[in-house]
């Protein structure tokens, strides 16, 4: 499989970007983000989405974020499978302050987010996320070198049997911009091997 950025589109394109074949960049917006209404009870649903669509039941998508230049709280860029408003899942590094920043995911489904995360260093400005499909299953897994890869988070879409589309987003929902630089995107055979542990309950 090969990563082609012909076939990416746009949901809401930002004003300044460039795309090259082996690397992307986006200039965030002030006050852009995605989420829907769990806990903070807003919805946001204004984030620059790049994406691809297809129908492939296992696949894997690997990218490269570096967010050298975010320094505002919640600044984040990621990867991204936006299905529609409702129903979408996200990983990326949220800034927070000098202190730490978030590594987190966000799975909605059906109109209502979660929000998983851990607490990281500031210093760290570089993470690699790789995004599997096993039918309507979804593994996010994340790597500070591009080698090793850790699970973060395997989740089920309610909607995500059919064609779906994913690829990148970066956001500031803060007064803030900053650009994200997406490289060593690549398309693989499905690296989340099927399950090997216990046997799937009988009907």
């Amino acid at each position: 499989m090969e990563f082609n950025v012909e076939l990416l589109r746009w949901t809401r394109r930002p004003k300044t970007y460039q795309i090259e074949n082996n690397k992307i960049e986006i200039v965030t917006m002030p006050h852009t983000d995605l989420w829907q209404r769990t806990y903070y009870h807003f919805r946001n649903d204004n984030a620059p989405v790049l994406q691809m669509e297809t129908e492939e039941k296992f696949f894997s998508f690997v990218v490269k974020s570096d967010f050298t230049e975010s320094r505002r709280r919640f600044d984040q860029c990621g990867i991204v499978m936006y299905l529609d408003s409702e129903n979408w899942l996200k990983a990326s590094v949220e800034y927070e302050n000098e202190s730490f920043q978030h590594l987190g995911s966000v799975v909605t489904n059906h109109g209502y987010s979660d929000w998983a995360t851990t607490a990281i260093d500031t210093k760290e400005k570089i993470m690699w996320y790789r995004f599997s499909r096993r039918e309507d299953d979804y593994c996010i897994e994340c790597s500070r070198d591009g080698a090793e890869f850790r699970q973060m988070r395997i989740c089920h879409m309610l909607e995500g049997a059919g064609k779906i589309s994913f690829g990148i987003y970066a956001c500031s929902p803060e007064d803030s911009s900053f650009k994200a630089v997406f490289s060593h995107l690549e398309l693989t055979e499905c690296r989340w091997q099927a399950h090997d542990g216990q046997a799937p309950d009988e009907v």
